[in-house]
C-alpha cells in the first residue's frame, strides 16, 4: 500500500484512446515528472507528456484526482492518451522509471478501494462478477451486488443485531441485583423478524446458476439425435454427428445465451447397459454423472425411461420410422428446425424461474454459507433462556455479518477474489 501503482485501465491497444491510471502517494510526483506541472483538481487539462530526457511522448488529457475522495481512496492520476501500442508502452516505461512506482497487479486498484473503505467485500465480489458478465441477467444481478443492495441489508441486520445484543448485555449487567432485569417482550419478536429477513435471502436463486448457466443435459441411447439437437441449440457444429452408434464418447459442454439467459448445454454419450468398448464405457459413466448434476434433462430415449422430471423429447421427426412418443413435451427436428423455437422458448421460461429476477442481487456460495451461519446462530439464540448463551449466539451472528462485509477476512480469500480482476481494475 506504500507503493504507487499504474496500469492500462482501458482495452488492449490499438484503440482510439488509452486510459492509464496511477494511484498512490507518489501520483502527484508522477504528474509533475511527465507533464511538467501540477493541475487543478478534478478538471481535465491537455498536457504534453515527456520522458526523463524531456522527449515528447504524447499530447494527452490529464485528470488529477486528490484523495481520499477517489475510487481507491488515494491520490489518483488519469492519463487519457492516444491508444497506439507504442504510445502506451512509452508512457508505462516513463512511469516505471520513476522512484516509488510499479506496475499494478491484477485487481490491485479495487483491492486498495476495499482496504481504504471505499467498497466492502460484498460490493467487490459483485464488481468481479460484473467484469465477467456475458448475459443481461448476469450483468443486472452483478450490478445490484456491486451497487450495495446486499451490503445495505447486511448493515441494517447488523445494526438490529447490536440492539438485541445491548438488551442482553443490560440483563447481564443487572443480574446480581435484587431487581433482576428481564429481556423486553419484543425481544423474541425482533429475532423472528431478523430470521425471516435472512431466510428470504437464502431462499433466492444462487449466483452460481448465473455464473455457470442453467445446465441442460441431452440424454438417451446411441443414435437418438442428441448431438444433432445439441448443435442446433448452441447454433454451432460443436459435436460430431454420424449415423454410427457411439460417435459421442465424452461429455461436451457449450455455454450459450438465449434471450439474455445463460445456459450450459451438455451433450452426452449414448446410454446403454453394456458395451465392449472401454472408451465408450467411460463416456457412458460420465454421461450418468452429468445427469445427476443437471438442472434439466432433455430425454430423447424410449418414453418413460428417462430420469424423473426429464422432458420427453420426440426427436428426428423429419425421418421416416423415427421413434414416436405418445405424449412428448416437444416434437422437434434439428435438421428442418421444426419445433426448435417452441423448445427454446420453453427452456428460457423454465430457466428464468431458477435464476434471480432481473436487477436482483444473488448470493455466492461463500455469502450463502455465512448467511446460513448467521441464521443458525439466531435460531440458537431464539431457543435459549440463559442470557450468556443468547449473547454468545448473537455474537456468532455478528461475526458472520462482519465476514460478509469483509470486516474479518483472510489474505488467501482476498487474493483469490481480487485475482479474478484484470490488471487495470
Amino acid at each position: 500500500m506504500d507503493d504507487t501503482i499504474f496500469a492500462l485501465s482501458s482495452g488492449a491497444p490499438p484503440a482510439a484512446i488509452a486510459l492509464i491510471r496511477v494511484s498512490g502517494p507518489d501520483a502527484g510526483l508522477a504528474l509533475v515528472a511527465l507533464a511538467g506541472r501540477t493541475l487543478p483538481p478534478r478538471k481535465a487539462v491537455t498536457v504534453t507528456l515527456r520522458d526523463a530526457r524531456r522527449g515528447v511522448i504524447d499530447r494527452a488529457l490529464a485528470l488529477w484526482l486528490p484523495g481520499p475522495a477517489t475510487a481507491t481512496g488515494e491520490d489518483t492520476l488519469e492519463l487519457h492518451c492516444h491508444g497506439g501500442r507504442a504510445v502506451v508502452a512509452a508512457v508505462e516505461s516513463a512511469l516505471a522509471a520513476l522512484p516509488g512506482l510499479r506496475p499494478a497487479q491484477a485487481g490491485e486498484f479495487t483491492r486498495r478501494a476495499f482496504a481504504n473503505g471505499k467498497i466492502d467485500l460484498a460490493e467487490a465480489e459483485g464488481l468481479a462478477d460484473l467484469l465477467s458478465a456475458e448475459t443481461e441477467l448476469q450483468r443486472s444481478a452483478a450490478l445490484a451486488m456491486a451497487g450495495g443492495a446486499f451490503s445495505r441489508d447486511v448493515a441494517s441486520w447488523r445494526d438490529r443485531l447490536l440492539g438485541l445484543s445491548a438488551a442482553v448485555e443490560a440483563v447481564l449487567d443487572f443480574a446480581d441485583e435484587d431487581d433482576v432485569a428481564t429481556l423486553p417482550p419484543s425481544f423474541g419478536f425482533e429475532i423472528e423478524r431478523l430470521q425471516a429477513d435472512l431466510a428470504e435471502w437464502l431462499a433466492r436463486p444462487r449466483a452460481e446458476a448465473l455464473r455457470e448457466g442453467f445446465r441442460v443435459v441431452l440424454a438417451g441411447p446411441p443414435n437418438a439425435g442428441k448431438s444433432t439437437l445439441f448443435n442446433a441449440l448452441v447454433e454451432e457444429e460443436a459435436a460430431i454427428t454420424a449415423p454410427v452408434a457411439g460417435t459421442t464418447r465424452d461429455v461436451l459442454n457449450h455455454p450459450v445465451a438465449l434471450d439474455g439467459v445463460p445456459f450450459r448445454f451438455i451433450d452426452t454419450a449414448g446410454l446403454r447397459d453394456a458395451t465392449d468398448d472401454a472408451i465408450e464405457a467411460i463416456g457412458v459413466e460420465r454421461a450418468r454423472s452429468a445427469l445427476e448434476r443437471a438442472d434439466l434433462v432433455l430425454w430423447l430415449g424410449p418414453e418413460g425411461a428417462g430420469p424423473t422430471g426429464a422432458w420427453e423429447i420426440e426427436a428426428q421427426v423429419d425421418r421416416l420410422g423415427h421413434p414416436v412418443k405418445t405424449a412428448p413435451l416437444h416434437r422437434v427436428s434439428a435438421v428442418t428446425g421444426v419445433g426448435l423455437d417452441a423448445l427454446r422458448h420453453d427452456l428460457v421460461a423454465t430457466a428464468r424461474v431458477a435464476m434471480p429476477l432481473p436487477g436482483e442481487a444473488a448470493l455466492s456460495q461463500r455469502q450463502h454459507r455465512l448467511l446460513g451461519e448467521a441464521l443458525d446462530a439466531l435460531s440458537g439464540a431464539a431457543s435459549l433462556s440463559d442470557p450468556l448463551l443468547i449473547a454468545e449466539n448473537l455474537r456468532l451472528a455478528r461475526v458472520a455479518f462482519d465476514a460478509l462485509l469483509g470486516r474479518t477476512t483472510t489474505e488467501d480469500m482476498l487474493d483469490a477474489l481480487f485475482g479474478r480482476f484484470c490488471i487495470g481494475k
